[in-house]
């Protein structure tokens, strides 16, 4: 009920499926095509500067695109989406607008995992990154899920992932207090902060196997979050299995989240914002709702990626940097709304 009221005093209008995911794929197609000739210090410039290096050096310009670029606007669609869906599938799964991985401790649970990896001296077998991440956010997604039962209190839920992200953050700062070297805790930071940065096509080949098996999982719970809006047991009697919709769900977030946080660090609020803007395009479906979140987390996150890149400064703004400067207001936003719209 709070959604329908913040979607009617905004304005917001329905929109018919197909022209939704067609307008969201535009922009996601224009966004990536400017994140490929968006760069910094040696491979700065923009298309016309890139079209000059071409002609005088091809064989450089064919480097900085598909060793440089690609990677990184690939990286930043898979992450994005993930985060998206993940978002999208938690607060319906959960019945609760404020559910999003980083805030309920998703996010930080899978980078204590991979700082576990890093810490133990297992950082160079880089397939055990992704393992790592999702142990830890299968672990804070399931404790999530249990807490919430069949209860849709916003505040047990808030103070879980409180919780959990004190509790990891603890872990994470002992593991920096006694890591090895200043060198390694310094890295070790910096990561955690999330960037796309320096990535290569390894890094993609490492985590899109299980980012996708994740959106498999999470896209087949769709007919369930229709039915679960009804409640839990309408949706039993509906012929729905809770118990499979929400180990699809958690296996799926873990596989998601844990290899994006793996390969990129902390990105936080993009599960929650992205959803928020585009369910009153859906008519508050949360089934349909899941594929335009997947597209729409996707082009957030390159215009994200675009604008620390974009941004004249000394050292690249980290990208977990600008989210949650962008998300915490817009989380703060959405309580305020609540609660005046609370009956």
């Amino acid at each position: 009920m709070h959604e329908e009221l913040t979607g009617a005093r905004l304005g917001h209008r329905e929109i018919g499926p197909i022209a939704l995911a067609t307008g969201l794929v535009v922009i996601l197609l224009v966004l990536a095509f400017i994140s490929m000739f968006t760069g910094r210090g040696a491979v700065s410039g923009g298309l016309y500067d890139y079209i000059s290096l071409w002609q005088n050096d091809p064989e450089t310009a064919w480097l900085i695109l598909s060793q440089v670029r690609l990677p990184r606007t690939v990286l930043a669609v898979l992450v994005g989406a993930s985060l998206g869906l993940s978002g999208a599938v938690l607060q319906g799964i959960l019945r609760n607008p404020l559910a999003e991985p980083a805030l309920l401790g998703a996010s930080s649970s899978a980078a204590l995992g991979a700082v576990a990896v890093f810490y133990f001296g297992a950082g160079g077998m880089s397939y055990l990154l992704p393992f790592g991440g999702m142990t830890g956010t299968l672990i804070a997604t399931a404790i999530l899920l249990v807490l919430g039962g069949r209860s849709q209190d916003t505040l047990t839920l808030i103070l879980a992932g409180v919780a959990i992200n004190s509790l990891t953050a603890a872990l994470t700062s002992l593991a920096l207090n006694f890591a090895p070297s200043p060198y390694a805790a310094l890295e070790i930071v910096f990561w955690i902060l999330g960037s796309f940065a320096d990535r290569a096509l390894d890094h993609v080949y490492m985590s899109a196997p299980f980012m996708i098996i994740g959106w498999i999982l999470l896209l087949s719970t769709r007919r369930a979050l229709e039915a679960l809006t009804l409640g839990e047991d309408t949706a039993s009697t509906m012929g729905f299995d809770l118990t499979s919709v929400k180990l699809r769900a958690i296996l799926g977030t873990a596989l998601c989240v844990g290899a994006a946080v793996a390969v990129t660090g902390v990105v936080s609020f993009v599960g929650l914002v992205v959803p928020h803007i585009l369910r009153p395009l859906v008519g508050y479906s949360p089934g349909r709702l899941l594929l335009p979140s997947t597209l729409g987390g996707a082009a957030l996150m390159l215009a994200a990626d675009i604008s620390v890149r974009a941004i004249s400064t000394s050292l690249e703004l980290k990208i977990g940097v600008v989210t949650a400067l962008i998300g915490a207001p817009f989380f703060l936003h959405l309580l305020f709304v609540m609660r005046r719209t609370r009956p």
